[in-house]
């Protein structure tokens, strides 16, 4: 029986604030209070508590034949404690099922893999810590932040004792091959890889309410189609979408819910596909082949790489000059610091400062708050001023 695998990534930043050039040195509290309360407090309303009920009505309704995974970063659980203790509640009910997995990912949801194996292994440590102390639950299966991979962080996910490693089915890593195989990594074959479908991921989560794709409006029916449509020798269909997908991105009214509430029984009765966990694909199946990624890659945008982070010289300064201070955060002791340390790390800052206006300009747009990449960088670089100030001092 071949399987479908079900992974969502759940990640809110804590937002900085409007920060002007005469704060520095005076007003050493960066975050926006009001707009990470109201956000989170919406994606709530709208994703996060009809998402959770309707996937836990559905594996209660299919009595363990439905399954599902997710990685929550660590700044989205701290403000699920802040400002959304029931979704955080909602989240504990579901893993009191026993039919979802929970998936290590780095605390602040940073890029520090790409500079810090030191600090990359602290964030695990600090993320996981939180899954065992809400969920119960000690992970077997990673993802590292925007599915970024390659062999050199692979091997590190290896080496900390990890199983399997989600990452994007990247078409200039697969060639001719197909991302529906269990691969391994090619320096430590011990860790097994999972790829993205992104064709059929990106069928749900970007094209769905659009009434100019030529197969709108999708319907369970169609899509379990394609499903067995794909060569039978096929073994696995990956599925990782944002959880915001669901009602704030693709809203209620788009019939998304509607979709995700008829898939597993059509799935389950028209198809030869079970539903399976990472940690559980990754014990049935025998990987095929390495993947050889010597360059790192991600699931965003067309590049499938990081310029949507590290692509333009805003992005290469202002994450060189944040990584600059990690011998000095080491040696101080301040917990002030070391909260807004990792907090600054988080990767949406530096996607703010991307520069791309081409196919991929709109969603970019979609997810920043500022009216420029340049209006971003020069609040960042305000706040990293007098970030470096207080860490000088300490």
């Amino acid at each position: 029986m071949r399987t479908i695998c079900f992974y969502f990534q759940v990640h809110q930043p804590f937002r900085i604030k409007r920060y002007r050039f005469f704060d520095i040195g005076h007003d050493h509290y960066y975050f926006d209070e009001y707009a990470n309360r109201t956000i989170m407090r919406k994606v709530a309303e709208k994703c996060y508590l009809p998402a959770n009920q309707l996937f836990l009505d559905l594996i209660n309704k299919y009595k363990g034949k439905f399954k599902i995974s997710y990685s929550i970063s660590g700044v989205a659980l701290e403000q699920f404690e802040l400002y959304a203790p029931d979704v955080l509640n909602s989240f504990k009910k579901l893993a009191e099922t026993g039919n979802v997995e929970f998936i290590a990912e780095t605390y602040a949801h940073s890029l520090s893999a790409l500079k810090s194996e030191e600090e990359f292994k602290k964030q695990v440590e600090m993320q996981t810590a939180l899954l065992k102390k809400h969920f119960n639950v000690e992970p077997v299966t990673f993802r590292n932040t925007e599915l970024i991979y390659s062999d050199q962080i692979g091997e590190m996910v290896a080496n900390m004792g990890y199983k399997v490693m989600l990452t994007e089915g990247a078409k200039h890593v697969l060639g001719w091959k197909s991302p529906n195989f269990m691969y391994c990594n090619s320096i430590n074959p011990r860790l097994k890889v999972l790829l993205k479908n992104f064709t059929l991921s990106d069928d749900i989560a970007f094209r769905f309410s659009n009434r100019d794709w030529t197969e709108w409006p999708l319907t369970a029916d169609k899509y379990v189609h394609w499903l067995n449509s794909i060569d039978k020798k096929e073994e696995v269909i990956n599925l990782f979408m944002d959880y915001e997908t669901f009602g704030e991105h693709q809203w209620a009214e788009t019939g998304i819910f509607e979709f995700l509430k008829h898939l597993p029984k059509k799935v389950l009765s028209s198809s030869d596909y079970s539903f399976n966990t990472p940690s559980e694909v990754a014990d049935e199946l025998i990987p095929v082949s390495a993947i050889h990624v010597p360059h790192p890659i991600s699931w965003a945008d067309e590049e499938r790489d990081l310029t949507a982070w590290l692509g333009n010289e805003l992005q290469e300064e202002a994450f060189n000059k944040l990584y600059d201070l990690e011998s000095k955060i080491k040696a101080c002791t301040n917990e002030d610091i070391q909260k807004d340390w990792l907090k600054l790390q988080t990767s949406d800052h530096f996607y703010y400062l991307c520069t791309k206006w081409f196919s991929d300009g709109d969603v970019h747009k979609y997810f920043n708050p500022y009216s420029s990449p340049y209006e971003a960088f020069i609040n960042f670089m305000n706040v990293l001023s007098d970030f470096i100030i207080r860490v000088e001092n300490c």
